[in-house]
């Protein structure tokens, strides 16, 4: 995060977060009992940005109650009115919020890469495979190094005026 910072472009957060009861959270907070602790007020600590990702001043932070980033929230419309056209992506799980987030910024039209070192899953298996498919398909899965200088080379073209 310090070199996209660094690079000036538009810096997104997301998290996850229910009504009570999950009412709001379908079928998705059914399957993944787990979802619970993210239920207004039941476990905040849990739902706390780790150490060092926290947003800061001027960082949207864009909630979402399934795995996609872009299923009704406003990200795609925030990314567009950013003039934004990729998306590097980190977080978890690969196997389900990073995928669908992943397909659907294609299907949207942006171009998404998704950094090897900054996604996770509960197990090996399932990571390599959804990062397999999503190269296949979806995005460009690049390494912490190539994402690094993309950031620097953007921080180092000039400014369209």
């Amino acid at each position: 995060m310090p070199a996209a910072r660094a690079a000036g472009i538009p810096v997104l957060h997301t998290n996850v977060a229910y009504e009570p009861g999950g009412r709001d959270g379908g079928v998705f907070f059914r399957k993944v009992p787990a979802l619970a602790c993210f239920e207004a007020g039941r476990a905040p600590e849990l739902a706390r940005f780790a150490a060092g990702l926290e947003p800061r001043a001027g960082e949207s932070v864009i909630t979402k109650q399934y795995a996609s980033a872009f299923f009704g929230t406003a990200l795609a419309s925030t990314l567009t009115a950013l003039a934004v056209d990729t998306v590097l992506l980190a977080g978890v799980s690969t196997s389900g919020c990073v995928r669908a987030t992943a397909v659907d910024a294609c299907q949207h039209g942006f171009v998404p890469l998704v950094v090897r070192e900054a996604v996770g899953d509960r197990a090996a298996g399932p990571h390599e495979a959804a990062l397999f498919d999503l190269q296949a398909k979806y995005a460009e899965v690049i390494d912490l190094e190539a994402a690094r200088a993309y950031l620097a080379a953007l921080r180092a073209a000039p400014s369209p005026t």
